[in-house]
């Protein structure tokens, strides 16, 4: 499987100010990986700095095998990029701003495109400072799927869609991925990134500190338990190496545990048990236990 996206030692710096610093990871022909972390981490630069809007500082990184300075207008072609934040033509109306999209890409987009703005629920008649951040939003989407790019390039994407057409959306990037095309997709909204995406890179204060297949997180990291019992719990009845996040609260404890679950059992068992839960942690949640 080839690499569509190939980053090695990827650096941003702003002055003095890091915006990213020595990032490295690939992305792989028609998957869906996901690019977390919250706010203020260098998911926006990374990605700005992919695409040739900002020059990087050191290291490298190719698109398609393509050198992202160097070949950036061919690479352009085959891209559709929506940004988290975006400034169009307020005084155009949708119609004139789309039509103007595919005329950048040389490209016959009608069919797409009405298709696209027909489920996304756009009016194309209205102008552009008329609309909310939204429907700006969905502006974006369209202008940016409407040639039927290789790859798709998000970043928080779903910043201002409701939850219909939130799911709508995914259905459709759904189909463009089944069509063949790679998403790069950067959230903060850890719940899209574990239901969509196989595999996942977590970025903190602009280094990257893992890249892990999703389900690997989830097997491989701790697991979450929750013990009711019909006495006081001492408060350091479950204190170890490894437990995180412990919570005693009487009778009861939560904690995230990795470990030897057959150790964890019968010490649970040694309590006089009225409830018990042992469970796959959310991917938020073992993204906190990243930020420790």
């Amino acid at each position: 499987m080839s690499a569509i996206i190939d980053i090695k030692g990827l650096t941003k710096f702003y002055g003095k100010h890091r915006g990213i610093e020595d990032v490295t990871f690939m992305v792989n022909e028609g998957e869906i990986f996901g690019f977390i972390g919250p706010n203020g981490a260098g998911k926006s630069t990374t990605i700005r700095t992919l695409l040739a809007l900002f020059e990087p500082t050191a290291g490298s990184a190719t698109i398609f095998g393509k050198d992202c300075v160097k070949e950036a207008h061919a690479i352009a072609r085959d891209v559709g990029y929506v940004p988290s934040e975006a400034a169009y033509y307020d005084s155009m109306k949708v119609k004139e701003l789309l039509s103007y999209t595919a005329e950048l890409y040389k490209k016959d987009c009608k069919q797409k495109t009405d298709e696209l703005c027909e489920r996304l629920g756009l009016d194309r008649n209205r102008k552009i400072a008329d609309l909310s951040f939204g429907n700006k939003k969905k502006v974006g989407i369209v202008s940016a799927l409407c040639h039927s790019p290789k790859l798709i390039m998000l970043d928080e994407p779903t910043a201002g869609l409701d939850p219909l057409v939130q799911r709508t959306f995914f259905e459709i990037l759904g189909e463009e991925n089944k069509r063949g095309a790679t998403i790069f997709f950067s959230s903060h909204i850890l719940s899209e990134v574990q239901k969509f995406c196989k595999r996942v890179a977590i970025l903190k204060d602009g280094k990257l500190i893992d890249v892990q297949a999703i389900s690997e997180l989830r097997e491989n990291g701790f697991k979450k338990v929750s013990v009711t019992a019909k006495n006081d719990i001492h408060a350091e009845y479950f204190m170890a190496e490894n437990v995180a996040q412990l919570v005693q609260d009487g009778s009861s404890s939560s904690f995230m545990y990795k470990g030897d679950v057959d150790a964890l059992l019968k010490r649970i068992a040694a309590l006089d048990v009225e409830d018990a839960f042992i469970e796959e942690p959310t991917l938020e949640e073992i993204f906190l236990h990243y930020y420790k």
